[in-house]
Order: structure tokens, then sequence, then C-alpha cells
């Protein structure tokens, strides 16, 4: 199994750690350089037959494509604040914390803030300066110093970021640069050859090959909901974020942002930027723009086999179940509801969240986004006006790694037992007792037998059934009915909505009964 995803900032006490890497891509600049026949634009190696066929010599050296880009990559060195904590503060990258030397630095408020060191990799993509980098390479720099391959190094600033996609774009003063351009119009194949050029460890310069080990990987959740990663083995480690990823002819293909490690170093999993959503961000970044997505307000999740099932829908029915909406975002003002499952955005299907979320991210804030759903057994269009996406909102999964959490409350034993759930409707009393908020309606659970299949799933007091089956519940008599509806269908478990302390999860209870 893989363990550990890492999107590393390297620090440096004595020796400098970098950032984790990732593939770099080809993009022409509108703009960007006077003139488009700019000498110090770095060309491609001519490509012979088909668009990935070897060159003479290929693979038995990548001495020549190494030569011929080197001197558009550059290495990345930062100063990133620390927070004291009890004398001791934390490295970016690192697992444990340094405690500076007894007598040494100032304490109270006169006292000066405490940097660290970190490094990773970049490129240039103009000859006016401009370098694409991974944005965890300079969030939170407060000075930025480019290394470039001749030795020269050069003050750098910050000209914009996207957290979603990782990527930021930095600039240095002067001209005549060398530098590369995005690959879009070759599409690489799982089997070509990668190398990776960039800056592991603090060491520079450094050049690793492999192969595309496979494309459109979905692995940021929350932290990457619109990047279809590119998967190279070619090796990459702290120091080599933000660094390009080239194709056997010199192109671009990537943009090198995290790794899966259990030790922290390289074990052949490595994941790129593809070239296309990096010229795409990268190009208005360098304009000035700022990035805005689409942004509906909810908290989904796709609709999984045993939730499909529990919910008495067809096999074949795929969509983003919705566990949470945000009140007065935009699909709350739209009457998205909790529970709903969406199967379609203007029209296209909808086959999971990471779906759902690029497709609402795509859209521009203002635009109409026609949703169709399933409801209460039918189908129904909700029509929502998109807002835009926080900058700092994160787009967590519903119920990932969350588990049920008890008040610090005394637990009451009103109510009546359903599948070893006491529950009772939310009064005020209840309401007090488990710090409920005025707008959460349902049934609250105040008691669980501990020999039953609730108890084993960690139910506790002071959870809130808010749906069963699909529909709202307002009453024990609501999820005794919708228990008797599921185990009259002969369906195993029933699905229901349950408020957390963290937020609404979606829960398959097996009933008494069930297989």
């Amino acid at each position: 199994m893989l363990k550990r995803k890492e999107f590393i900032l390297g620090a440096a006490a004595g020796l400098t750690l970098a950032a984790a890497a990732t593939a770099g891509g080809v993009i022409n600049w509108p703009g960007a350089h006077a003139d488009p026949q700019a000498v110090n634009r770095l060309t491609p190696v001519p490509a012979t037959g088909d668009a990935f066929t070897p060159p003479p010599g290929a693979p038995s050296s990548f001495a020549d494509i190494f030569e011929q880009v080197a001197p558009a990559v550059v290495q990345i060195d930062v100063k990133v604040p620390v927070t004291p904590q009890s004398g001791a503060f934390q490295i970016p990258g690192l697992p444990f914390q340094f405690a500076p030397p007894q007598g040494r630095g100032r304490q109270g408020q006169d006292a000066e803030p405490q940097t660290t060191q970190g490094a990773g990799s970049g490129f240039f993509i103009s000859q006016d300066g401009f370098i694409v980098t991974n944005n965890h390479v300079v969030a939170d720099a407060t000075e930025i110093k480019v290394k470039m391959s001749d030795g020269r190094e050069l003050p750098a600033r910050l000209i914009g970021r996207d957290a979603a996609t990782d990527l930021a774009v930095i600039k240095v003063d002067g001209s005549n640069f060398k530098y590369v351009s995005f690959e879009e119009t070759a599409d690489p194949r799982v089997g070509d050859w990668v190398i990776a050029i960039g800056n592991p460890f603090g060491l520079g310069g450094t050049a690793t090959a492999g192969i595309v080990s496979a494309k459109a990987r979905d692995i940021g959740g929350s932290e990457n909901p619109y990047t279809d990663f590119l998967q190279i083995d070619a090796a990459i480690n702290r120091g080599n974020s933000g660094g390009p990823t080239f194709d056997i002819h010199g192109r671009v293909i990537g943009v090198n942002s995290a790794i899966y490690s259990p030790t922290g170093g390289s074990v052949g999993i490595g994941f790129a930027i593809p070239a296309e959503t990096a010229k795409t961000i990268t190009s208005r970044l360098m304009s000035g723009q700022t990035i805005e997505r689409g942004y509906l307000g909810v908290q989904i999740i796709t609709l999984s086999d045993e939730y499909r099932e529990s919910l008495g829908l067809a096999a074949s029915t795929k969509g983003a179940y919705v566990a949470e909406v945000t009140a007065d975002a935009p699909a709350a003002r739209g009457g998205l509801k909790a529970g709903d499952v969406v199967v379609a955005l203007n029209g296209r299907p909808i086959q999971t969240s990471t779906e759902l979320t690029r497709a609402v991210g795509n859209a521009k804030p203002g635009d109409t986004l026609r949703l169709d759903v399933l409801r209460d057994g039918g189908r129904q269009t909700v029509t929502v006006r998109s807002g835009t996406r926080p900058s700092n909102l994160s787009t967590s999964t519903a119920g990932e790694d969350e588990g049920a959490e008890t008040p610090g409350k005394p637990s009451a034993t009103a109510g009546e037992v359903v599948e070893g759930l006491t529950v009772a409707p939310i009064s005020a009393a209840l309401r007090t007792r488990y710090e409920l908020p005025a707008d959460v309606q349902g049934v609250v659970v105040t008691a669980v037998d501990q020999s039953s299949r609730a108890a084993r799933m960690s139910f506790q007091p002071g959870l809130v059934i808010i749906q069963a089956n699909g529909r709202s519940v307002s009453s024990v008599a609501d999820l005794k009915g919708a228990v008797q509806t599921v185990k009259s269908a002969g369906r195993p478990g029933i699905l229901l909505l349950v408020r957390t302390p963290r937020g609404n999860t979606p829960v398959v209870l097996p009933l008494t009964g069930g297989e």
C-alpha cells in the first residue's frame, strides 16, 4: 500500500533539503518576449516518424537532451518563517523540531522573527525572466533567490500562485534568459521515456530518467482537486518540486509536484502536473490574473456501491452524494439539499465527486449551473448560480478520515430504540445538552446499545440522524418507517446521513436480519 503522499519544502540545518519533484510542460507565451524567434528559446530535438519515436541515440544516452535544456532549469532558495514554541521550532519538510542553543537569540516582543531555509526547483518559460515552480515552494517565502546553471544568483519576486493546482510564477529581472515551452500537442503515453531535472536535496542540476507510469491520477482530494497527474518513475526527491519533466525530444510535459513515499525519499512513484493544466494556469498568473473558480458550497462524496445499494438505486447509477450544504452558499440558495445525488451538470453526466468538483471549478462565477439530482425516489433539476470559490477553501471529502466525536456532555436515555440506537426528537433540552445549532433538524441519538451493530460503527450520543434512505427525518416514526421500507425491499443496510461535530457524514447501518 502507498502510505504517504508528500508535498515537500526542504529546509537547511547544515544541509539544504528541497521540495518534492514534478514534471514540466511546453508552452508558448504570447507577449512574454518581443521576438517570437528569440534565439534563447530552447527548441526540442526534431522528432522523426511517430511523435514519441526515440531519436538516434535514445534511450542509450540523454546527454544531448540534458545539455540542451539544463540552462533553463533553476534552483530556488527561499526563506520561510517559523513559529517558536517553547524554544523549539519546526523546519518545513523535517519530522522533528530544532531548539536553539541556550543563551542564543532574543525573547519577547523585541525578538527578531525566526526564519529557516527551504529549496526547490523551477524553470524559465520566457527570455525576460518568468519562472514556473510549485506553489508549495514559494507560498510562505519572505525571500526568494534563484540560482542558475551558470552559477549566477538573482533575487526573485512572486508574480502569482494557485494553491488548488500547486502552481506559481516568480520573476527575476533581466533578459536573454534561456527558456523552454510547455508541450501540449504531443500526448505522452504510458511507457514513454521522461527525464526529470531539478535540485534534489539542494544538490542542484541533477537529471534522472524513467517512464510515464500512469496518467490521469487523482491524488490530492482536498489539496489538488483540479489536476489529473502524470505518474512517473524517474527518481524525484525533496528539492525537485517545481522542476520540469521532459520527454526524449526535450519537450516539457509536466511540472514535478509530489511523491508517494513511506520513507520521505523516492520509491519510484512521483507525480507531475500535466503541461495542459500548467500552461492554462501559469499563463493567467503571468498576465496578473487571479485564478477564480466556480463554487457551490457543498460537501460531497462519490456514490459508492454500498450507498447505491442501501438507497435501492439501479446498479448503473453513478453520481456525487451531497453530504452537507453550506448555509447561505449558492447551493443552498438554489435549493440543493443534503442527501441529493448529483448525476449530471448542465447535461453532462457526473460519475464521481471529483468530476463534479472540477466541472463546477471550471465554471465562471455567476454562471448558471443546472444540476440533475436524485431526490425522494425521483429525478429533478436544481438551478444554481455559481459563486466564487474562496481561496482558502478545502475541498475535503465527506467523512474521510474523520471519526465521530462525542460531545462532552452526559448521555440521556430518553427516546425509542431503533436498531440499537435510542433516538428522540430534538427538544430544547437536548439541543442544549449536545450543543446542537438551531438549524440542525432530525432525531438525536441519546444512547447506544453496546452489543449492537451501531455501537461497532462508533455511533455515540449527541449524533443527529438527518436523513434515512434518502429522505428527511423529523421524527422517530420517520426513522422507523425508513428502516421498515429498506427491510421490506430486502436490502441489508440503510443509508443514514448523520450530523457529527465535524460535519455531515453518510453511514450505511447494517440492519438486524440483514446479511
